[in-house]
């Protein structure tokens, strides 16, 4: 179970997507295994123990986000990024915080929801491929007279024949083999399938209509036409929806999203500071209040029940270039007892940036111009070149993190990019060398280099 990884574990483990902040990966790694330990405490001492909230404090770029998202993916645990300049005090417009725990219960919901159709996909498959050569057997085709006469006694249903019946299902098999075979993937049909309810936008959030209603209105159904390969997918759905247990799915989520649900809040800063003043910034200490007692533990109300954030994982994060963490109310600072500083990336950094990850920018930007018949290679003083640049940029220019190589490699594969793709055009093998780089980002530089010249 990744839930019973040690901290050592969790650290290896993040190391393959984040290079460096070692400071912040320790502290989440921490906090993810005191989980697993309080779940094996006696319960009479269970229920007092409460996570320790993180807050980390770097320039952005650095990893933060992406150190929150990845441990939540590692435990397959709900997680949700929130900005906290999204939300507005009590009696202002804008958003409340509770819909932070509705958004992270529902998204509980999607993931819990998709564990349980991927159980029962075998038979789903079955019924829906059951389904299917019936729809190409029997065509679903309009009542051409008034349903009324069924009742009146006006027209009677046809009885097939024995004979008919026999060829029918001799059909029926004939058909099922050839979807077996996927010989008839673009044939052709009509297949009925519901329509999505009415919503309405309230204080931010999506309400269904029907969810309003009690479900008491009927389905609205209409008839598309699609091809087999298409219909098989819809059945499939239909029939996987079917064979869930809804209050299973919900019993789960909300577990979940109360033990294992993790919280990222992003730009904390800037809402730091005191409520004196007018216009937006008016809010911001009220903004401070409102997230306090979510953090401290509460209970919110979701269209799925009452949902406990007592045990719920806080992370919050914030540049804290203007404002001190000590700007933040008292309150909300003690619900943050673990502080972890993040630090701006070095040309070290940089590297191994390009080279370590599973997913570096090179191999994605390898992978994606292959499609085209571009066969790119990265020798060590591209890496180190490509490297300077983006150090260069952010020491010249605003400091964006690991962001600013994105910016790069967009201009430094531009022509390639935009040239690659002809039909006609043979497989061709590019490496990139220091010389190219520098080359490709001179006029670049040039351009950097002049901005520190204006006043």
């Amino acid at each position: 179970m990744s839930e019973q990884l040690t901290p050592r574990q969790i650290v290896h483990e993040l190391d393959r997507f984040i290079i460096g902040q070692d400071e912040a990966k320790k502290a989440v790694a921490i906090a993810l295994r005191n989980r697993y330990r309080r779940s094996r405490v006696d319960e009479t001492l269970r229920d007092e123990i409460i996570p320790k909230n993180i807050l980390m404090v770097g320039p952005t770029g650095v990893g933060k986000t992406e150190i929150a998202r990845r441990l939540a993916k590692l435990v397959n645990a709900p997680f949700i990024k929130v900005e906290a300049t999204k939300f507005t005090e009590v009696g202002y417009v804008g958003r409340d915080v509770e819909s932070i725990i509705r958004d992270l219960t529902e998204n509980a919901i999607r993931m819990v929801r998709k564990e349980h159709e991927e159980k029962v996909l075998p038979r789903a498959r079955v019924l829906a491929e059951e389904r299917l050569s019936d729809l190409l057997v029997h065509p679903p085709r309009k009542a051409a007279s008034n349903p009324l006469d069924f009742l009146l006694g006006k027209q009677k249903e046809q009885t097939a024949t024995p004979e008919e019946t026999t060829a029918l299902a001799r059909k029926k098999e004939d058909i099922r083999q050839q979807l077996m075979r996927g010989e008839i993937e673009d044939l052709e049909l009509e297949i009925e399938v519901e329509e999505e309810m009415p919503t309405l936008e309230v204080g931010g959030s999506s309400i269904s209509i029907g969810d309003m209603m009690g479900n008491m209105m009927p389905r609205k159904t209409r008839m598309r036409h699609v091809k087999v390969k298409e219909a098989r997918k819809i059945l499939t759905d239909q029939e996987a929806a079917k064979l869930i247990d809804n209050d299973a799915v919900q019993e789960e989520a909300i577990e979940r999203t109360e033990q294992n649900g993790i919280v990222f809040i992003d730009e904390i800063d800037k809402i730091a500071g005191g409520s004196g003043g007018h216009g937006p910034d008016v809010s911001r200490e009220g903004v401070q209040r409102d997230i306090l007692p979510i953090v401290e533990g509460c209970t919110v109300n979701t269209k799925y029940g009452a949902v406990k954030t007592d045990y719920m994982l806080f992370i919050a994060a914030g540049a804290f270039h203007v404002s001190k963490v000590t700007d933040l109310i008292p309150e909300l600072q003690g619900r943050f007892p673990v502080h972890v500083q993040l630090h701006s990336l070095t040309r070290e950094d940089f590297r191994r940036i390009l080279t370590a990850p599973d997913n570096a920018l090179t191999k994605q930007y390898k992978a994606l111009l292959e499609v085209d018949k571009v066969i790119l290679q990265f020798d060590d003083s591209a890496i180190a070149a490509i490297a300077d640049a983006a150090c260069n940029a952010n020491e010249n220019a605003e400091d964006i993190g690991a962001r600013r190589l994105h910016a790069v490699f967009e201009q430094l594969l531009e022509d390639i990019s935009f040239n690659a793709g002809d039909e006609n055009m043979p497989p061709f093998e590019l490496t990139i060398d220091a010389k190219y780089v520098n080359d490709h980002l001179q006029e670049e530089n040039k351009r950097t280099d002049l901005r520190k010249y204006i006043i």
